[in-house]
């Protein structure tokens, strides 16, 4: 059951918080100075990046967008493969197509400007209820809770909530949308976000250094490290495939796009056969294959590991004295590839190739 808190407890815990961020504030190069507000598009494509990824893989990233497109306008009138290529490593490559299609829908229905109503936002491609109310508070210190996983954490400790997750996300959301001040509201977001980044971390957590440790329900308890709870991993299965590693007589390797849904949809690829829980036979691994060419299985595999399946790659090489088909792809030499849009399984294939069997 929520525990709700009075208004004069909402107002204890709203200002402890944000009198310990006034000291303890993280300086991030997407966070404006004190007494600034960010700016939308720093906030959205922060969001966007930081999604299932860490602060230090996305500072590189960020400040390569910025200085690329310094505008939502910018990206909105960039081709997609560009948009692709730069966000090649980071993964979760649906987040790159979103975030794309949301530019060009800014510029489209609201001359660039981003909306600050958290329903405008909501209904642009890639932003949900955490993104929206992240944005409505940082960007336009609109009072909206923006309850990311650290944030979360905090309050599944602080309230003692036991519901597993991810069952407990509405009741977590609206004691955070309960804690929210009129005044200040991006700040609050910001420093629960840095509480449960810094102090209330998922292991060893420094209770003793919180601002809310005298509030905190499950430091009572004893049960800080265990919350919040979670519904038992399944083991999560296993998929394989051959990835054909093709060079032309001038040293190009054959790479193609990956069709535009599904999984890394619209990437450059090795090209590969389909990812199944069967090994392939080898006619039907041949069946596959982008061109006709005698093929050699190179020693030892590349294994990649997905949100929802691990997958290992044997690697199958082969030469062709012209290219052919023009349709089977683009031949790119080695030293080229680093300006195609490859995710980082293509990119182990690629350093697996190399290692293996040479240009």
């Amino acid at each position: 059951m929520l525990k709700t808190a009075s208004i004069t407890k909402q107002q204890v815990l709203s200002g402890e918080l944000l009198t310990w961020y006034d000291r303890h504030r993280r300086v991030l190069p997407w966070r404006a100075p004190v007494g600034q507000r960010t700016e939308p598009y720093a906030v959205w494509l922060s969001e966007i990046m930081l999604q299932q990824t860490t602060i230090a893989a996305v500072i590189p990233y960020f400040l390569r967008f910025l200085d690329r497109w310094p505008t939502i306008a910018d990206v909105a009138a960039a081709p997609l493969d560009d948009v692709l290529t730069e966000w090649a490593g980071l993964g979760y490559y649906a987040r790159a197509r979103n975030l794309h299609a949301c530019a060009r829908a800014v510029v489209e229905r609201h001359g660039g400007i981003f909306p600050a109503d958290r329903e405008a936002l909501k209904a642009l491609p890639g932003i949900g209820d955490y993104t929206s109310g992240a944005i409505s508070a940082i960007a336009f210190d609109i009072p909206a809770a923006a309850v990311d996983g650290n944030a979360e954490r905090a309050l599944s400790r602080v309230f003692a909530v036991e519901t597993p997750m991810p069952a407990a996300k509405p009741e977590l959301r609206r004691i955070g949308e309960s804690l929210v001040p009129d005044d200040r509201p991006g700040d609050f977001a910001q420093a629960l976000m840095d509480l449960g980044a810094t102090i209330c971390t998922p292991r060893k957590p420094s209770c003793v250094l919180c601002p809310w440790r005298e509030s905190c329900q499950a430091l009572a308890m004893g049960i800080v490290e265990s919350l919040p709870r979670k519904v038992e991993k399944t083991v999560r299965p296993h998929r394989t495939g051959v990835a054909f590693w093709v060079v032309d007589g001038s040293g190009a390797v054959l790479l193609r796009r990956r069709v535009e849904k599904g999984l890394l949809g619209g990437m450059m690829e090795v090209p590969s056969t389909g990812w199944a829980a069967a090994v392939p036979s080898l006619a039907a691994a041949k069946d596959g294959a982008p061109v006709a060419a005698e093929w050699r299985v190179l020693p030892g595999q590349v294994r990649h590991v997905f949100t929802h399946f691990e997958l290992t790659l044997t690697i199958w090489a082969g030469r062709v004295a012209g290219r052919g088909d023009p349709t089977a792809g683009v031949w790119v030499k080695p030293d080229r590839l680093g300006d195609y849009a490859l995710p980082s399984l293509m990119m182990k294939v690629v350093r697996h190739a190399l290692g293996k069997a040479g240009a």
